[in-house]
């Protein structure tokens, strides 16, 4: 029979180049501290293993009594740290796995950091930033210190990096979490991410398999619909998998999907035939199989017949993060292995899979985080000059009609500056005027317009939104648009956009002058941009998406500095 997707040469071919990632280089050891432990637990004991939860310190001593109670109820397998800060976290560490008879396998998503969880954590740019730079050692970078943080916080695998293709500009739960629309830049930049992470012996997890990219809906509210073939889906979404599977991915997370090309019955995280046949079979993974949350409303309100942990897990799943009632959810899975509805088989190797990423990651020889200088540790002056270098990197010219930039320095020439959109612009403005005496224009309407343009030989249009989530509002008001429709045909512009690129759907870029896409509106992006106008530094990112019909994706502009 034809194998699913791949020709069945291809496919031999590709299973025996996929070498398992779970596997230490003590292999035998690694084996009998695997079976050792597992030979150990009764039957509800294993099942805890597959159950990983959610923890959040910022709630204090509730939060801490509930899962430590949640521990010596279901001895679960694993938790993953989300809403606090470094100390109470570290703290909260040591005093779970101190208590656990089997070491707990400690997840975060930290995407773009441990910033995106913890409030004193670091944070690098989102993943559409770095999609913009074309050097990979500076993600491989990135990777690196994220691991040197998960390590230091005694975090053993970080659920990700993100390869969703994000070929839907209206998606609304990846959008600035994708490297981009490409997926030969995508795959790159999660394999440098992976390896840098890999340094520091922290396990990925690619997410969201097998592709969430081209959804308008949000699986965290609802079941998003895939609606491509196989052969798309091999084609596109596929792609990234592929190339981080043949190189060492320690885990995949399933996404909560309806694909009817691949199930037409079952969401994709507990359907057979997308995990096994396709994941497991097909592309021959044999690393960790994680689920997203199962609390998610795509399992609660759209999955059919068993027990959605139960289906998850026979469809070959071997983490379970997140179950909406751990109880129920371990009461469930007895119950179905009792009745031979999940085999022994399937049970064995799901658990002793988490167990070999345990001791792979060193947790057969726990050692208690050391609180001390922890803070600062997470947040050193290293992170900081990497996210300047990044910044500066990122910064996208997408057009330059005229050679309009870099702008000249002349007393000859006033320029003027527009606020745009509801965030902060003062690092902005006050680095234009370290090249340049800029105006702040801070009154404008559709009246003053006239008088603007008689005013300034040169207008500089930039729109600020808030980066605090990737999910925030980024595009212009209505006003706005109209505003810069009017003040283009007056004057010189330069639109400047600290915001997802996608804003500039909106626009009719016609008589724009120039564009640059400076993606994020923390002070170090803007300064950057300000140095990019007035030729203080090297223009080279590449636009890792599409935003009009006349600016594709890996559009670049490349300016040389002419200021040192």
């Amino acid at each position: 029979m034809k194998k699913f997707f791949l020709l069945p040469l291809i496919f031999t071919f590709f299973i025996g180049q996929t070498q398992n990632p779970l596997l230490s280089e003590d292999y035998s050891k690694q084996n009998r501290w695997v079976d050792s432990i597992y030979n150990n637990l009764d039957l509800e004991e294993k099942i805890g293993q597959l159950i990983t939860v959610w923890v959040a310190t910022q709630y204090g001593d509730d939060e801490i009594k509930h899962i430590s109670k949640l521990i010596e109820d279901y001895k679960l397998g694993g938790l993953i740290f989300s809403l606090g800060d470094i100390k109470s976290q570290a703290k909260a560490i040591n005093k779970f796995q101190k208590q656990s008879k089997v070491p707990l396998l400690i997840s975060m998503d930290a995407e773009w950091g441990i910033g995106m969880r913890l409030d004193d954590g670091f944070s690098f740019p989102y993943n559409m930033t770095l999609g913009a730079i074309e050097n990979d050692s500076l993600i491989y970078q990135v990777g690196k210190r994220i691991g040197f943080h998960a390590k230091r916080l005694g975090v053993q695998i970080n659920f990700a990096p993100v390869v969703d293709i994000n070929t839907n500009p209206a998606n609304p739960i990846i959008g600035f979490r994708s490297f981009g629309e490409d997926k030969y830049n995508v795959s790159n930049k999660a394999l440098n991410y992976l390896k840098g992470m890999h340094h520091y012996g922290i396990m990925g997890a690619a997410k969201h398999f097998p592709g969430h990219g081209d959804t308008e809906t949000d699986s965290h509210l609802t079941l998003p619909t895939i609606g491509f073939s196989k052969d798309r889906i091999d084609q596109v979404e596929l792609y990234p998998f592929k190339k981080l599977i043949e190189n060492g991915l320690d885990g995949i997370m399933t996404a909560h999907l309806n694909i009817p090309s691949l199930d037409k019955n079952k969401v994709s995280t507990l359907s057979k035939k997308v995990i096994n046949n396709l994941l497991i079979n097909d592309l021959g993974f044999k690393g960790l199989v994680i689920t997203d949350a199962l609390d998610m409303k795509a399992i609660v309100d759209f999955s059919k017949g068993d027990y959605p942990d139960v289906s998850a897990l026979n469809a070959g799943n071997d983490l379970l993060l997140m179950p909406t009632d751990v109880a129920k959810s371990i009461k469930e899975l007895k119950k179905a292995i009792q009745k031979n509805k999940i085999s022994n088989k399937t049970l064995e190797k799901a658990v002793k899979k988490n167990l070999m990423a345990k001791y792979k990651s060193g947790l057969n020889n726990f050692k208690p985080i050391k609180i001390e200088n922890i803070v600062e540790d997470l947040n050193q002056d290293i992170d900081y000059a990497l996210l300047d270098r990044l910044a500066e990197e990122s910064m996208t010219l997408v057009k330059n009609q005229n050679t309009n930039l870099p702008l000249s320095i002349s007393d000859q020439e006033s320029i003027g500056y527009v606020n745009m959109g509801d965030d902060s612009y003062n690092t902005f403005l006050k680095y234009l005027n370290k090249y340049s005496k800029v105006d702040h224009i801070n009154q404008i309407n559709k009246d003053s317009l006239i008088e603007i343009s008689k005013n300034y030989d040169k207008v500089i249009v930039g729109l600020h939104k808030s980066d605090k989530s990737p999910f925030g509002e980024y595009k212009f008001t209505d006003l706005e648009i109209s505003i810069i429709n009017d003040l283009k045909k007056l004057t010189d512009l330069t639109l400047v956009v600290f915001s997802k690129p996608y804003s500039i759907f909106d626009l009719n870029i016609d008589d724009i002058q120039s564009i640059l896409i400076a993606y994020q509106n923390s002070p170090v992006f803007q300064e950057k941009a300000a140095q990019a106008i007035f030729g203080a530094i090297n223009v080279k990112g590449k636009l890792p998406v599409t935003i009009n019909k006349d600016i594709p994706v890996n559009t670049t502009i490349k300016l040389k500095k002419k200021r040192f």
